[in-house]
């Protein structure tokens, strides 16, 4: 399986997303649609995304009891996403049911990855707030463990992680990163970053590029020059 990058289509409406989807004319970018897309404008986004000829990672991060995840990945593989996404902290029985959910009856299914700690969490705030003591470190590679004896197919995780992920769980078992942005661009709220050069040679599998390509005066060639420096 090779790299790609996924496009962050962060925006609120059906509207927004189409306006800029239609500028790419040419390559049809891989896309992630996140919760505040799906739920402005449904599972409809979704079918009319794929029609168009993106693949898309569908980022809802479920978190709940097996039992609901396995039902609710069962509607989501009707939607014919090519990648979606959980919390790991809902624990590998979570994670089984909801590959088991995600499974059709001809055995085909999206990709699934795991959230290990989100981005926005750091080792303090684990502490004070998830009351979780072990190093974070040592946290998202246990989680990432749990994913990978789960039957998941990789993580979400920062691309400073991702070469340790594969140490950890095999060079076969997926990296999908955020938190890149161009060696010359604004690096936002983001505290930890990387080029998609850099990223590509510390051996992330997917980069997540929001701002750096969206907010451009040029998507189409921003995408183009994060393809030439992460893909080809």
């Amino acid at each position: 399986m090779g790299r790609d990058v996924i496009i962050a289509c962060d925006f609120s409406s059906a509207e927004q997303t189409f306006a800029f989807l239609d500028k790419f004319t040419g390559r049809k970018p891989f896309v992630k649609i996140g919760m505040e897309l799906f739920y402005a404008e449904g599972p409809q986004i979704v079918r009319e995304i794929k029609k168009r000829g993106h693949k898309i990672f569908l980022d809802l991060k479920l978190h709940d009891i097996p039992n609901t995840v396995k039902k609710s990945m069962a509607v989501l593989s009707g939607l014919d996403v090519d990648m979606t996404n959980l919390h790991a902290a809902g624990t590998k029985r979570m994670m089984e049911g909801a590959l088991e959910g995600l499974t059709r009856p001809d055995g085909t299914r999206p990709l699934l990855i795991a959230v290990t700690q989100l981005t926005s969490t750091d080792q303090e705030t684990m502490e004070a707030d998830l009351l979780i003591k072990e190093p974070i470190d040592k946290v998202v590679m246990h989680y990432a463990k749990n994913a990978k004896d789960a039957g998941l197919d990789g993580v979400v995780c920062s691309p400073l992680e991702a070469g340790k992920v594969h140490d950890t769980c095999g060079r076969g078992f997926l990296t999908v990163t955020p938190g890149v942005r161009f060696a010359d661009g604004d690096i936002g709220d983001q505290k930890r970053v990387m080029t998609p050069a850099e990223a590509k040679k510390i051996g992330s599998d997917y980069i997540v590029v929001g701002r750096p390509i969206t907010a451009a005066e040029d998507p189409v060639a921003a995408y183009e020059r994060c393809v030439a420096e992460f893909v080809d």
